[in-house]
């Protein structure tokens, strides 16, 4: 018996009959996070606020548009994929171009997908999201500087309204086992 399921195997020409040849309507994104604790607080999170002057259609696939929307809230290290690149390698690459940290180093990524009603466009189809997720501590004390962010620094999940975090990252945090103490 013929299945009638669409699966997850997107390819031009379609070589199977239970493919598709196109994304689903709504959209799909490839994106990795990086989720970097302070030294011995594993509750305190590396965030930044955007410097709209950095070039965040290059170095995070963030157009005008959504850094004026988002960057007022904080918001994790993070990135689409490129093409073809591999989960490990956006990471460095996050770390380089984002955090001017080329020698930080992760392990595995916790894998994640969500499907949802984009929260800025309700109106639209479901989104689809699938999310790796880079856990580590980082190296120093003190919260670093750097070019794409007008201010980064160590944020205390427990004691930050969701509603202060920017661009749905507070579910990306949820997802990576923290938890958030007010609305």
């Amino acid at each position: 018996m013929p299945t009638d399921r669409r699966f997850c195997r997107f390819s031009k020409p379609q070589d199977t009959p239970f493919g598709m040849p196109e994304v689903p309507e709504g959209g799909l994104c490839l994106s990795a996070f990086l989720v970097l604790a302070e030294r011995g607080y594993p509750g305190r999170v590396l965030m930044g606020h955007l410097n709209p002057a950095a070039p965040w259609d290059h170095i995070g696939a963030l157009d005008s548009t959504r850094v004026a929307a988002h960057g007022k809230g904080w918001m994790l290290p993070s990135s689409h994929l490129l093409v073809h690149e591999a989960p490990q390698d956006a990471a460095k690459r996050i770390a380089r171009e984002q955090l001017e940290r080329p020698d930080l180093a992760f392990g595995e990524p916790r894998v994640f997908s969500e499907v949802a009603t984009p929260k800025r466009f309700p109106g639209l189809a479901s989104h689809w999201d699938l999310e790796f997720v880079f856990l580590a501590e980082w190296p120093g004390r003190a919260a670093p500087s750097a070019g794409a962010w007008s201010e980064l620094r160590f944020i205390d999940v427990a004691t930050t309204p969701r509603s202060a975090i920017a661009r749905s990252h507070e579910d990306v945090l949820e997802l990576a086992g923290l938890r958030f103490g007010g609305p």
